[in-house]
């Protein structure tokens, strides 16, 4: 097997994934040694591996599984995977909360470095945590300053960009009012920047998500500079309601962290209108330019 600068997952068998893949392919027309297909056959003149798995959950856990042996061996720099179910992963007995899991346990089972971040053009959004219920958010100090370095390490080596301005979100409403809607400013996100700052992170105390997404999404909207080269949001919704509503078809789900990059399309597996060939490939197209120009 040649060596290939991004693989491509097909994604879920019952979704849209094959779809935008080959229309993505269509628009972009990369060069044909740079890319290789996992999982379906899709209509494209591109290197092929397909997974010969019925069942669609274990066809979608193995189309992952592979990929991340290619990376392992040194075969491929970057990969974008197509939407799959998370449901369909438990449903086959693969109890992970989404494929940055998957992908982590092949990757990076011990160090958990896997961090999820959403790339616009320039409005970079990281979440400092993933896919779990709104109770059971739980950041230390320690969560915070672990994962800030290792976005400030991917922007500064793969974004070239020196010094670069990251904006917290506080974790409370108007950042706790000083602990009187909560104490998570005072105990958990403050003495994180300040070991942050000390370490030489350009970081921000603690902003009110509302203000801090009015003011950047504004400038994203003029196309003017933005103020923070990246934000950090305390949990899912919070950073990716605003983010998704700026730039739906052009925001792209990074994993950063691990020995490869791995791109996905905001969009879901969108089951609703599988096979009717009415998908639109925009956020897979910007999900594999992405993948080929961090690789």
């Amino acid at each position: 097997m040649n060596n290939y600068k991004i693989a491509i997952t097909t994604g879920d068998k019952l979704g849209i994934g094959k779809e935008i893949v080959e229309k993505a392919l269509k628009i972009l027309k990369p060069n044909r040694k740079d890319i290789l297909i996992i999982g379906e056959k899709i209509n494209v003149d591109y290197d092929f591996l397909e997974i010969n798995e019925e069942d669609n959950g274990k066809f979608c856990y193995l189309s992952l599984k592979k990929a991340c042996e290619l990376a392992q061996n040194g075969r491929i720099k970057a990969l974008a995977t197509a939407p799959v179910s998370k449901a369909q992963l438990h449903k086959a007995g693969y109890i992970f909360n989404g494929q940055t899991e998957v992908i982590e346990s092949f990757l990076d089972p011990e160090q958990k470095n896997a961090q999820m971040i959403f790339i616009a053009d320039k409005l970079k959004v990281m979440l400092l945590t993933r896919h779990c219920a709104l109770k059971e958010v739980n950041l230390t100090i320690e969560d915070v300053v672990f994962r800030t370095n290792i976005l400030n390490k991917f922007l500064i080596e793969k974004c070239k960009i020196q010094s670069p301005k990251i904006a917290l979100c506080g974790f409370n409403p108007h950042c706790g009012e000083e602990g009187i809607l909560g104490k998570e400013e005072l105990e958990i996100l403050n003495p994180a920047v300040e070991i942050l700052q000390k370490n030489g992170v350009n970081i921000t105390s603690p902003i009110s998500a509302d203000a801090l997404f009015a003011r950047v999404g504004k400038e994203y909207l003029n196309n003017e500079k933005l103020s923070y080269d990246a934000i950090l949001s305390c949990y899912h919704d919070q950073g990716l309601a605003p983010l998704k509503a700026l730039a739906f078809d052009k925001a792209i789900n990074t994993t950063i962290g691990l020995s490869i990059i791995r791109t996905s399309p905001t969009s879901g597996t969108a089951y609703d209108i599988a096979g009717k060939n009415i998908a639109n490939p925009n956020s897979m197209v910007e999900a594999i330019k992405l993948a080929l120009n961090l690789a």
